[in-house]
């Protein structure tokens, strides 16, 4: 089994992966739920017409238990090997569902370490729990971001116009829009950190939680009720992760009950942290679904997140030590 006692350095900055060019290598991996096939090779011709060249990865296609993509050992080997190798320069997840939490301390993070440029890591949802350890074990920031076997990409030319701009062009991405009014208003500064709120509630306690001090905390959900939804809240405030956040910023809370109870919720929760809480960030399982970087530095202001950084870093950039880009003024 690999080396779990890796000591990340929690001050360090995150090192931001470098965007994509047509003809680069990326992988499909599934390290979570069976992908559906026919989605599955939907998501990839649409990678393919990008100009990306496609690996899916051997045990895409197994599953177990019914609900896993195979068994834990043979996801983590898959991703280990794919991210231990130079030439591929992106990780895409086929979909999430469940399992990342099975399998995350079974992969070699020492081996992928040890290359000195690990892929960028492409997902969302069960994902959530990948985003936390690429951050611990790794030290790199990741794209929170709709996902190749999912109608989320192959069917939403929005999101994938999105997506493909923050991986080919970054410099173009210098915010994203916050279309609800703030449950707290106020601004904030950070970087970006979290995902799927039930993700880090379950990996409280885990050696691969990866909540910073001072982030601007995503949260979004789905398919959890209020008073789920509550008890995820509760169980964050009590392990002290949401103390952590200079803000919160509000993703989709999609089929958890009625807005307004879903709302009073959030309120009841949140308000009183004493830090800004933006909402209507169009990110999570909503039917837009913005990429967003995670570990980059960013701003919250009156219905925009600003990034102050650049999502992915310019290519020369990061072929020369992979200097950290920034976002035009």
């Amino acid at each position: 089994m690999p080396d779990p006692t890796i000591e990340p350095d929690p001050t360090a900055e995150p090192a931001v992966p470098a965007a994509l060019r047509p003809g680069d290598l990326v992988a499909v991996a599934a390290p979570a739920g069976p992908p559906d096939p026919g989605l599955l090779a939907r998501g990839v011709a649409l990678l393919e017409s990008w100009g990306l060249v496609v690996r899916v990865l051997p045990h895409a296609g197994d599953t177990h238990l019914g609900h896993l993509a195979g068994h834990d050992r043979d996801r983590a080997a898959d991703l280990t090997a794919t991210c231990a190798d130079p030439e591929v320069r992106a990780v895409f997840c086929a979909r999430g569902g469940y399992g990342s939490q099975r399998m995350v301390d079974l992969v070699d993070w020492p081996a992928i370490a040890a290359t000195g440029r690990p892929p960028l890591l492409i997902g969302s949802s069960d994902i959530t729990a990948l985003h936390e350890a690429f951050a611990a074990r790794l030290g790199t920031s990741t794209l929170h971001a709709p996902m190749p076997a999912t109608g989320a990409l192959a069917d939403r030319p929005e999101s994938a116009a999105h997506l493909r701009t923050v991986l080919f062009e970054p410099e173009l991405v210098t915010g994203l829009p916050l279309t609800g009014p703030p449950l707290v208003p106020g601004a904030a500064r950070g970087r970006l950190a979290g995902g799927n709120a039930s993700l880090l509630a379950a990996s409280v306690g885990t050696p691969t939680a990866a909540v910073p001090e001072g982030c601007l905390l995503l949260l979004e959900e789905v398919g959890e009720e209020p008073y789920r939804l509550d008890r995820i809240l509760t169980q964050l405030l009590r392990a002290g992760v949401l103390a952590r956040a200079a803000g919160i910023v509000l993703g989709d809370f999609t089929d958890c009950g009625p807005p307004e109870q879903v709302t009073a919720v959030l309120a009841d929760r949140l308000g009183g942290l004493g830090v800004p809480v933006a909402a209507g960030l169009p990110a999570g399982h909503g039917p837009l679904q913005l990429t967003v970087p995670l570990g980059v530095r960013a701003e919250l202001t009156p219905g925009r997140l600003v990034l102050l950084e650049q999502p992915l870093a310019a290519r020369a950039a990061a072929a020369t030590g992979g200097e950290r880009a920034r976002c035009p003024s």
